[in-house]
């Protein structure tokens, strides 16, 4: 196991009518620039329960709406201007992890002096953000309880990470019931991306026996509770299993100590990038393939595991076993969960853009759990195809 450091100061308020605790934010100022996506939140009525709690809290309400799925540097840059005009004192997003991790940016960029595309692209230049609080409506990226946020800056093909520990959101309310109108779709690719955050962690681990047996039991979690929740989206158990797995995949606890470059990620951020396709769909459809690429005489016992102990797989032939638990995930993303099955059917009908795509991503996988050149990136991208 190797070294690290740990600190989730993240305040969980978790389950069913966890919005109550939302007049806290008045302990932090009194002004709140409130950021979501496409209204949705109204339609659910998400959106009038947390103006009536605002309001008796006596804060001053300001609004950014319309954050994209991948959101744009361009929405960053409209909140960074209403916090600096108005004096923001705070940070309110409600939604899924696209809205926590543009008000994240903002946040950040109200304390900045430049650009705030310049935090995206270096974040040692992140000092200090607005408090950022959230209530969190999808299951996915769990950055509500991480330090984390990507953006995109879809002029220049650009998808970047960026994070420090002032980004970490100072209270997130986690209420399950909040999931229940999630569609279909973004439940599985949500049940993708949250699995691909604990197999980034899992395929990387050297004697961490504890954060290895937490991430299998992430995983089991993940299988079990993902098919219920998109048959029955009103299941609050299944909800709140996914909920809680989701922000356990990222916050440290299973990746600290254990965990290099990570190289699904990379690749993806360049798909996203390029064509601004589904996260978590990117994610399923590359994760066989890049499992398949790496699978070798080396990797082969991680991979025996991996059918083992997540699939329940047995057998005395490791190399069928290893195969067997690729052939399993798969049959989930694509069969269980209804996910689409190649980069094709989410829209991207030639390759003409894999060698650029693959030479940014290759950036990022030099020290992964097996490093990729920007030739194994590109196979794996055609394998996908």
């Amino acid at each position: 196991m190797y070294n690290f450091s740990m600190q989730i100061p993240t305040r969980i308020h978790f389950g069913k009518g966890a919005v109550s605790h939302l007049p806290e934010l008045a302990n932090y100022g009194k002004k709140v620039l409130l950021v979501y996506g496409g209204g949705s939140i109204k339609k659910n009525g998400i959106y009038d329960a947390a103006m009536a709690l605002l309001k008796e809290a006596e804060l001053e309400v300001h609004e950014l709406s319309g954050v994209e799925p991948n959101p744009r540097i361009q929405t960053v840059r409209r909140g960074v201007e209403i916090c600096k005009s108005e004096g923001i004192d705070m940070l309110l997003a409600i939604g899924g992890g696209s809205t926590i991790d543009c008000s994240k940016v903002i946040a950040a960029g109200a304390k900045y002096e430049g650009d705030a595309w310049d935090l995206v692209l270096d974040a040692s230049k992140i000092r200090e953000a607005l408090p950022i609080f959230d209530i969190l409506t999808l299951s996915a990226t769990g950055t509500e309880m991480d330090p984390y946020a990507v953006i995109s800056d879809l002029t220049k093909n650009e998808k970047w990470g960026t994070g420090a520990p002032c980004m970490i959101p100072t209270m997130s309310i986690l209420d399950p019931e909040y999931t229940y109108s999630v569609s279909k779709k973004q439940t599985a690719a949500g049940t993708a991306d949250m699995m691909s955050h604990t197999m980034e962690n899992y395929f990387s681990m050297e004697n961490a026996d504890c954060q290895k047996f937490m991430a299998e039991g992430l995983l089991r979690t993940m299988i079990k509770n993902g098919p219920v929740a998109l048959e029955n989206p009103d299941n609050y158990d299944a909800r709140a299993n996914l909920m809680w797995a989701a922000t356990h995949a990222i916050n440290g606890i299973v990746g600290d100590g254990c965990s290099p470059a990570w190289c699904v990620h990379p690749m993806e951020h360049e798909l996203s990038a390029f064509y601004d396709i589904t996260h978590g769909e990117g994610l399923a459809i590359l994760t066989p393939a890049w499992m398949e690429h790496i699978l070798s005489e080396k990797t082969l016992p991680h991979f025996v595991e991996f059918a083992k102990n997540v699939w329940g797989l047995t057998g005395d032939d490791d190399w069928a076993l290893a195969h067997a638990g690729i052939d399993a995930l798969k049959k989930f993303f694509f069969e269980t969960m209804g996910i689409p099955a190649n980069l094709r059917a989410v829209g991207i009908t030639d390759d003409k853009n894999f060698d650029i795509m693959a030479q940014k991503a290759s950036k990022a996988t030099g020290h992964a759990y097996v490093a990729l050149t920007k030739e194994d990136i590109v196979e794996i991208f055609k394998a996908a195809f």
